[in-house]
């Protein structure tokens, strides 16, 4: 599998694989669930935070053979937010307008449970996102794109952190050297979050 880091080129298939790689989450398929029911709002939404990690370097891929972006892993660096304060911004915009009111204060209030649950007592890697476009799962790319990149973490000397929407994930993530560390529950039907944590591994 041939994986390199994602260019401002990329955004459009990188996002178009997370949107539909996340649209049945157990975590944030009720979150960003619209008023009207439509999905146009998922790819707007996703788009900030490939854009707010793409000039950080912090995205890679693997291409599939359609031009699409088979698998992705947006891997933050320390000290790297997710968006910036304007795209932040962008993204309350967004889901104000799409979201019921209920539903907005829901999805702030989630958003705040995951900010509660970040570790930020030293240096580390934080993925932030890993989807594998429906058409190439179940041929493990999304768990080789990962094990490559934690490789590098281990050569920097960094642990990992991420949070598993989908408790059919967590075994995949275990078996990367991800250990359970903590978790929330969603804020709308009570789906498990769960906190993983990865020490750095010996180099072979």
């Amino acid at each position: 599998m041939q994986t390199r880091s994602a260019t401002p080129a990329d955004a459009d298939a990188i996002t178009a694989t997370i949107a539909l790689a996340f649209r049945d989450d157990p975590v944030w398929g009720p979150a960003l669930e619209a008023a009207d029911g439509s999905s146009a709002h998922l790819e707007p939404f996703w788009r900030f935070f490939v854009e707010g990690a793409i000039p950080h370097g912090a995205v890679r891929l693997a291409d599939g053979p359609g031009g699409e972006a088979s698998t992705v892993a947006i891997l933050l660096p320390p000290d790297v937010a997710e968006l910036t304060d304007e795209q932040e911004a962008g993204v309350d915009a967004l889901m104000r307008r799409t979201l019921t009111p209920d539903r907005f204060d829901a999805y702030q209030r989630l958003w705040k449970r995951f900010e509660e649950s970040h570790p930020h007592d030293g240096p580390h890697m934080y993925l932030s996102l890993l989807a594998t476009h429906p058409d190439h799962r179940g041929r493990g790319i999304g768990q080789e794109l990962l094990a490559e990149s934690l490789r590098a973490f281990d050569a920097q000397g960094l642990p990992a952190y991420l949070e598993s929407t989908n408790p059919a994930n967590d075994h995949r993530y275990e078996r990367a050297g991800f250990r359970p560390v903590g978790g929330f529950r969603s804020v709308i039907d009570g789906a498990a979050v769960t906190t993983m944590w990865r020490e750095v591994q010996p180099i072979d």
